[in-house]
């Protein structure tokens, strides 16, 4: 039986696949008319997977918000919307179904009441949850958009395809969460909300109700402010355990928490354009609202959670009676009060201690893991830098032996140009006077012809000399001899000049 509804759901998912329609799976393609609930027409990216259906939810004729579904799980993965005033609530509403998620081939493009589905949508229930499977659990339909938040008083809301497993307690602080910030932190702080762009989401666990419909890990919503020149965009996350207050994160840090990563605006809302400080004024409005969610917590009695809507946009679950006790109830429950609210006080009192206990343990075990963690990673480094510098020194070795070769050749190198100089200069001496030795005669005797030359030409020029001297002193006194005889003759003609 099992193996033959597994096979019929394989067949469902691969002929949804095919099919061209309001349900689309590829991850290029939009929500149709449903883009506008995202900011700048582009859906979250990064998301798609063969078991998400995208569906653009419709009713009345008209687009209401845009959904992601996760058909193995059972509940949605976000549900788009634009923010806006709440309008007046109505009276309680049915929670609706998607026919097209069951049955691929039905012509219904709205939700419609499973009692009317039943007869006119192939498959019910097979890829969808239905109110049978919240029926004695102890989770209810939670809805990721609120109809409280609605600008309108349509049903759509109210589908099961944007309702995920909580219990009555978490759902009422979810709700009294997302009246808070809506009404005192994000629509005061983007233009009265005309351009704020909300996305709620549900992170699955490994818990399934009836296993079924998988009970969340935590909640998250995004919102994106696009008014141009003050926008901003924050995260909130909200884990399902008890007393869990909401916290405040970046959209980009949230990207991070959240399966396959993905990029929840386009262009992170604008990112380089965003008012820093509208977001400090926002997350004091937040911490404000953390507070008091922390007020609450403190309290004996966890029924007294308020909203702080008016008492017309409180939420109270969709399962609430409307029927009146009896006079008989009322006096019963008169006689039984203070043995009930007795009873409440031991309840919560054993609950808080065993709380705090199990807490303190916990924290106990933590830090402890935590040292032991820490000594590990302590260990496991220091082994490494130690492998690490013995690696470095081995392979250090060959270059450290190459360079002293180096030096080693280099200094023998030295040592044997020394030796060479000091030989050849040693050698040099004796060779040097070997060779003059060698020579001498040979200058010697080539020195003969020309010591004999200058000495005759010394002699012949002392011959020459004296030559020259005797003819020199001949002429002289040839000279002298002549004058004097010139003289004398003149001076005897002049005296007697008629002898002459």
């Amino acid at each position: 039986m099992g193996s033959a509804r597994c096979l019929a759901l394989g067949g469902l998912l691969a002929l949804a696949g095919l099919l061209e329609g309001r349900l689309v799976r590829e991850e290029e393609a939009g929500f149709g008319e449903c883009d506008r609930f995202f900011y700048a027409g582009a859906p979250p990216a990064g998301l798609a997977a063969a078991a998400h259906v995208k569906i653009c939810q419709r009713s009345e004729g008209a687009e209401r918000f845009a959904t992601l579904y996760s058909a193995r799980d059972r509940i949605p993965v976000y549900s788009a919307f634009r923010a806006a005033r709440p309008a007046p609530l109505g009276a309680q509403q049915p929670w609706l179904v998607e026919p097209q998620i069951d049955d691929p081939n039905s012509s219904l493009e709205e939700v419609m009441d499973e009692a009317d589905a039943i007869s006119s949508v192939n498959n019910l229930g097979s890829r969808q949850a239905l109110n049978g499977d919240y029926l004695g659990s102890d989770y209810q339909t939670g809805q990721l958009y609120p109809f409280s938040l609605s600008s309108d008083p349509h049903t759509a809301t109210f589908t099961l395809t944007n309702a995920a497993p909580m219990t009555p307690s978490f759902q009422k602080r979810w709700y009294m969460n997302l009246n808070s910030l809506m009404d005192r932190a994000l629509i005061p702080h983007c233009g009265n909300g005309e351009e704020l762009y909300i996305l709620t989401g549900a992170v699955p666990s490994d818990l399934k109700v009836k296993d079924k419909v998988t009970v969340p890990e935590f909640v998250w919503l995004a919102a994106c402010c696009a008014v141009p020149g003050g926008g901003w965009a924050m995260g909130f996350i909200k884990h399902t355990r008890d007393r869990e207050v909401i916290e405040d994160v970046m959209v980009k840090e949230l990207e991070k928490l959240l399966p396959f990563n993905p990029q929840l605006f386009q262009n992170n809302c604008g990112e380089s354009e965003q008012d820093t400080e509208k977001m400090k004024k926002i997350l004091e409005m937040v911490n404000q609202v953390q507070n008091e969610e922390r007020r609450v917590d403190s309290e004996e009695d966890p029924g007294t959670l308020s909203s702080t809507r008016s008492t017309t946009s409180a939420l109270p679950p969709p399962e609430a009676s409307g029927e009146r006790s009896s006079l008989l109830g009322k006096l019963l429950g008169f006689v039984a009060t203070p043995f009930i609210k007795l009873c409440q006080l031991i309840y919560c009192l054993a609950v808080g201690i065993l709380k705090y206990l199990v807490c303190f343990l916990w924290y106990v075990t933590k830090q402890v893991t935590r040292g032991l963690e820490n000594c590990l990673y302590r260990l496991g480094s220091a082994t490494i830098s130690y492998f690490l510098a013995i690696g470095e020194e081995l392979a250090s070795i060959p270059w450290k032996v190459l360079k002293v070769m180096v030096r080693i050749t280099r200094a023998i190198l030295r040592i044997l140009c020394c030796l060479t100089k000091v030989v050849c200069r040693i050698v040099g001496i004796p060779v040097r006077v070997l060779v003059d030795v060698a020579t001498f005669p040979v200058y010697t005797i080539g020195a003969v012809p020309i010591v004999c030359r200058d000495i005759a030409m010394g002699l012949g020029g002392i011959i020459s000399l004296l030559f020259d001297t005797a003819f020199g002193t001949m002429g002289g006194l040839f000279q002298v001899i002549f004058t004097v005889c010139k003289r004398i003759g003149y001076k005897i003609s002049f005296d007697n000049p008629g002898e002459l």
